[in-house]
């Protein structure tokens, strides 16, 4: 077995608590609704992922680009202080942890 093969593997056994909360809306996290996100993107360089709610991660590609991703908001304290990450985060955390919905393009990434 390759070297990437087993990294990916180890890293898909990990355990993750039952009680495991989203570092962005900070309700727990269902396995159903589990996504991994690259802080900085893979095609980027990045390696290291947090766990975040499956509406939580699609918000931020929905907001910002891999460059933007890179660059500017690579870290969760980073993505919480713009505004509309923090408005979608507080609008989120009413909703119940196995909440989902359709998450759409911000109008400023379509036209690009």
């Amino acid at each position: 077995m390759g070297r990437i093969r087993r990294l990916l593997q180890q890293e898909r056994v990990q355990e993750v608590p039952a009680d495991f909360r989203c570092p962005l809306c900070e309700r727990k996290i269902p396995a159903a609704q589990r996504d991994a996100h690259h802080l900085i993107p893979k095609s980027k360089g990045g390696r290291h992922t947090e766990y975040l709610h499956r509406i939580c991660h699609r918000q931020i590609h929905a907001l910002f680009t891999e460059t933007e991703l890179a660059r500017q908001f690579n870290s969760v304290e980073a993505l919480l202080a713009h505004p509309d990450m923090a408005s979608f985060v507080a609008w989120v955390k009413t909703r119940p942890d196995d909440f989902m919905e359709r998450t759409r393009k911000s109008q400023r990434i379509r036209s690009k």
